[in-house]
This record gives structure tokens, C-alpha cells and sequence, in this order.
């Protein structure tokens, strides 16, 4: 089954470049995935690793010229702001410390962002990228890449359609048991700057807690006003949290619980999210992303499963392949990268891209900046209700 709805690729590929991403790091390689998957990217250039060994053998190796392989960020949204034939858009996929400033060197330079999450370390900077982006015009895409998945856009488009009537319940969750031992200390590379303050920002609750944020608002289409939270840190001597327990107050009533944990042992990225209305409740598990489990009030419960005939128009156009066919993460990453794509054609012509179009934009990474600075709050404050400030 083909995507439908997408923009000409007649009008030639988008030239990017990547900061981060190079040997050894596994964000980089989906990213790299996601945009070829579509064909709607040519990767050109990068500034891959800190290190120069490392960021030279990375270009080489992806076939990057040499003389766009750079030694920083900075250098790079120079140097190819200066070029006739410079890139289009940058993917940026460093640890999280680096999103800001790298996002702003390359929007001054004319340049479109597509960053991985969390979109930074604290709240102000991220309202702060947000009005120079705002001011810029450019298209910048935030890859909560569970956005992407086929039936969680069904199931946007049901509570929009006023399928589950009005809105009581939400609830998600995002356990992990990765980081159940403190691996940190033993150089893996993953564990150690994620559970680094000052490369991450904080633990579960930026590195998969905003994910679960942001995939709740996305389907529910509701807007959290207040969250009161429990946040610890259960491996000895780590300094970041590692198991975040919220409940939720969305803005016109409904209710709501959060959970994310990287010590949950037994789970490795078990997503789930229930949604329940007045007339039926949803729910979508991760592990299993083509099905959507449909629970009409007083009616027997439906299995609606991607590719069917039972799919609404909104999982049709992000759907690539017949029923019984799988389709998961890296599809779901590559709808977000293809719908960017849509958005940067659009931005070449001055146009504004087709309404069915649907990526998180930098908005969507303040209020998980504001979500996130209003999770730690609470639980400093021995578990008060915190109103978020974005």
C-alpha cells in the first residue's frame, strides 16, 4: 500500500547534513534509516564526532566527501551556508546538551533542523530557540518518532473524529529495564552520557518520559495543565532519576497517570497508551504498533489493525506495505522524516505544506521542556501540583 498524499520528489532530493550520529552511536544510524527510507534525502555532509579520528573514519565510511567531513557544528553551518550548493537541512542526533546551540548555529545560517528529543537540557533555552525559530521561518521537526506509527494516527484521528465522545481518561506509560545495573560505570557508551546531568539534562524522565508526554497530547489532542509527581533514583550513586511516577490534570477536566521507568525489569520498550472517553476507550501498545484495540461503550470490543479495511484515511497515508506485513520503528521514524520533507518542499516554493502533514514542530519541544521542568518541581516538593509554564 503506498503513502499517499506526499510531496513530488520531481522537485530533486533534500541535500542534509548531521551533527553526531558517527561510529557507535545507535540514534544516528535510524536517523541515517528513516531518511532513506522514502528517498526524499541525500546525506552530504557532517560534523559526526568529537573527535576527529572519529568524525574523519565516520564520513568516509558513509561516503561523505572529506572536505565536508567537520570538526564541529559550528564550522559546518558556516561553511555550508557559504556553498552554492550547501545542504538544506541539518539532522542533529548529539547527546542532549548540544540540541540548542547546534539548532541555533544552523537556523541562523538559513538552515532547516531536524533535531532528536529531548529538544534541551532546561526550559529557557528551549523558549528561546523557540522565538528564533518562530522568526525564521524554517522548518524544524522534533522526532517523537511514535507520532509516526500508522494506527496511533488512526486513533488521533478517532478522538478527533468525537469517536470516544468527551475525554476522562488518559493514561501511559514507557518502562525500560536497560539501566537496571549501573552499566554507566562500564563505559557503555549509551548508558553513560544519558545518565550524565550535564550531557542529558536528567534521566528517564527527558530521555523516555517525554516521549510518553508527548505521545498522550498527540492522540488525546488535550493540553496538560498540571502534573504532581514522584521521582527516583533506585540504582545507588546515579545522578539522574531512573523511575518517574506522574499523575496528570489535563486542561478541561480529564485526568491522567505518566509512568517511566528504566529499572523496570522485564520490559524493554513497552509504550502503551489507553485513552477513554464517554463513549469507548483505545488502547496501543508499542511492541505490537499495527494493532489499536477499540472499545466501544455497551459493544463488543473491535481489533483494528493497520493496512485493513477497518484503517481510517489518517493511518493510510503513513502505511507502506499490505496487512500481515509488519511495520514498526524505523517506518514510524521515516513517516516523521517524509512529512519534514513535505514541509521543506513546501518552504522552497513559499508555500504551506498540505494540512494532512503532521511532525512535532519546536512547540511541541517547549511543552515537553515545560512538562519536565514541572515533573522535577513537584517531586522537589515533596509531591505538590505544579501548573506547567509553556
Amino acid at each position: 500500500m503506498a503513502i499517499t498524499g506526499r510531496s513530488d520528489k520531481a522537485e530533486g532530493k533534500i541535500k542534509y547534513g548531521m551533527v553526531g550520529g558517527g561510529e557507535g552511536a545507535f540514534i544516528g544510524a535510524v536517523h541515517r534509516l528513516a531518511a532513506r527510507m522514502d528517498d526524499h534525502y541525500e546525506l552530504v555532509a557532517g560534523a559526526l564526532s568529537s573527535s576527529p579520528e572519529k568524525a574523519t573514519r565516520s564520513a568516509k565510511a558513509l561516503g561523505i566527501a572529506a572536505d565536508r567531513s567537520y570538526g564541529d557544528y559550528e564550522a559546518m553551518a558556516a561553511a555550508e551556508k557559504a556553498r552554492k550548493d550547501g545542504i538544506e537541512a541539518v539532522a542533529i542526533v548529539t547527546p542532549n546538551h548540544v540540541h540548542v546551540p547546534a539548532a541555533r548555529a544552523f537556523i541562523k545560517s538559513g538552515i532547516h533542523v531536524i533535531c532528536d528529543k529531548p529538544l534541551s537540557t532546561n526550559l529557557k533555552d528551549a523558549i528561546a530557540l523557540e522565538k528564533l525559530v518562530k522568526a525564521s521561518g524554517l522548518v524544524f521537526c522534533l522526532t517523537h518518532n511514535y507520532t509516526g506509527y500508522p494506527m496511533v494516527r488512526h486513533a488521533r484521528q478517532m478522538v478527533a473524529d468525537g469517536d470516544l465522545g468527551e475525554l476522562r481518561i488518559v493514561q501511559v506509560e514507557y518502562p525500560q529495564d536497560w539501566l537496571t545495573e549501573p552499566i554507566e560505570k562500564t563505559g557503555q557508551k549509551q548508558a553513560a552520557w544519558r545518565t550524565d546531568p550535564k550531557l542529558s539534562g536528567g534521566g528517564a524522565i527527558g530521555d523516555i518520559g517525554t516521549h510518553a508526554h508527548n505521545l498522550a497530547g498527540f492522540v488525546s489532542g488535550l493540553d496538560l495543565d498540571s502534573v504532581l509527581s514522584d521521582v527516583d533514583t533506585f540504582v545507588k550513586g546515579r545522578k539522574v532519576d531512573d523511575n518517574v511516577n506522574v499523575l496528570l490534570r489535563y486542561k478541561g477536566g480529564a485526568k491522567g497517570m505518566l509512568w517511566a521507568s528504566q529499572v523496570a525489569v522485564g520490559n524493554e520498550n513497552n509504550v502503551k497508551l489507553r485513552v477513554y472517553g464517554t463513549k469507548g476507550g483505545l488502547e496501543w501498545h508499542q511492541e505490537h504498533p499495527n494493532h489499536l484495540h477499540w472499545f466501544p461503550y455497551g459493544q463488543p470490543p473491535q481489533l483494528l489493525t493497520r493496512g485493513s479495511p477497518a484503517a481510517n484515511a489518517a493511518a493510510g497515508r503513513v502505511t507502506r506495505v499490505p496487512p500481515g506485513h509488519p511495520e514498526g520503528y524505523l517506518e514510524g521514524f521515516a513517516n516523521i522524516y517524509t512529512e519534514a520533507a513535505a514541509a521543506i518542499r513546501a518552504a522552497r516554493s513559499k508555500k504551506k505544506p498540505d494540512k494532512a502533514v503532521i511532525f512535532p514542530t519546536i512547540t511541541d519541544g517547549v511543552k515537553g521542556m515545560a512538562f519536565i521542568e514541572a515533573v522535577l518541581k513537584s517531586s522537589a516538593k515533596g509531591g505538590k501540583w505544579v501548573k506547567l509554564t509553556a
